[in-house]
């Protein structure tokens, strides 16, 4: 096996001089064989070890020689990433795990936009096939038979679908939103709506399959609206949607919609949580700034990205037996956008 990187000049002193592997090596407290092994075959080190090899690595800035290993496998040193939408926020920690990931084992990120589009999603992989070495594809549009075609075809690893012949990274957000069912309920909330994703979403499928199941055991009133795109300006129709409803609070497919919701609703006089709760999905960047913060399902995109990109190397690395599934845990970050249920008119208007 060729070291990726030469341990030759290992003076860290020099000012501007790049981190080597033996640079590496002496941080993590290990060999530089075991530093190689770790970054270019990641299965063939134990999980603990690894991820302090990939600490220092990133702490280090090492970036080890892609055109060595291109000449040695013949690979690109290229990892697809394909995003529907890379102006939503919920991509962006997604991007800088699997990047920092990549980084860290001498591979570079290439970021597609698949514009919430099935055949720019399938049109990229094929594109990918000759470009990257593997691809990471997040919340795909593709049906099911073209994704364990695509599988067959390239490595590749989703995020948020889930595929018996396809690795895949799951974000628990069904188990998420039956706790922000149950908030709901404990607060007197019995008439709720779900606000749906886009259609053929797979995560918005999931997520109303585990608002039934809880709604039933729980006798709530559940109703369903939409769908609707993934955007916050769609949350003005959705708003009025909702409003047009007798329902007390609303669980929301994403954050970016529920803002555009609280927008709308403040136009309509509608108060949060007053009139009217709300509880969003996947806690991204600025739904704590919003007026009022969102309640919301939280979710560790970062880490999916980064495990994401280690089932992918362990996949290229065609050594020991890759993981086909990991599921990531969420739980409900509870702030001022849920509520106690408004009293009922009748009550309220009562002498």
């Amino acid at each position: 096996m060729t070291d990726i990187d030469d341990a030759a000049g290992s003076d860290t002193s020099r000012p501007g001089r790049a981190a080597t592997i033996t640079d590496v090596a002496r941080l993590a407290g290990v060999a530089a064989s075991t530093v190689s092994r770790a970054l270019s075959n990641p299965a063939r080190v134990n999980a603990v070890t690894r991820q302090r090899i990939e600490e220092a690595a990133v702490e280090l800035a090492y970036v080890p020689s892609s055109q060595a290993r291109s000449l040695a496998s013949g690979r690109t040193g290229t990892v697809a990433l394909l995003v529907p939408d890379i102006a939503n926020p919920f991509y962006f920690d997604l991007i800088r795990g699997s990047q920092r990931q990549l980084r860290a084992a001498g591979y570079t990120q290439l970021l597609v936009d698949t514009e919430e589009s099935r055949e720019v999603e399938a049109d990229t992989l094929e594109i990918m096939r000759k470009s990257a070495d593997g691809v990471i594809l997040a919340a795909s549009r593709l049906d099911e038979e073209q994704l364990v075609a695509a599988a067959a075809r390239q490595p590749l690893v989703t995020v948020n679908r889930d595929l018996p012949a396809v690795p895949s990274v799951l974000i628990d957000t069904p188990t998420g939103v039956r706790q922000a069912l149950t908030h709901l309920h404990s607060l007197g909330h019995r008439r709720i709506a779900y606000v749906a994703g886009p259609t053929g979403s797979w995560s918005s499928a999931r997520r109303w399959e585990a608002l039934e199941d809880a709604a039933a055991e729980l006798d709530v009133d559940l109703t369903f609206l939409g769908p609707w795109a993934p955007n916050a300006a769609a949350g003005a129709t959705a708003a009025d949607s909702v409003a047009s409803r007798r329902v007390t609070a609303c669980i929301v497919f994403n954050d970016l919609l529920a803002i555009g919701m609280l927008k709308r609703l403040a136009q309509r006089g509608i108060r949060v949580p007053e009139d009217l709760s709300i509880v969003g999905t996947d806690d991204i960047f600025g739904s704590d700034f919003c007026h009022p913060p969102l309640t919301t399902v939280s979710a560790p995109i970062e880490e999916a990205g980064r495990v994401a990109v280690t089932m992918l190397l362990s996949r290229l690395s065609q050594s020991g037996t890759p993981r086909l599934r990991t599921v990531l845990p969420t739980y409900l970050r509870t702030r001022e956008s849920s509520g106690p249920a408004p009293e009922p008119a009748d009550e309220m208007d009562a002498p």
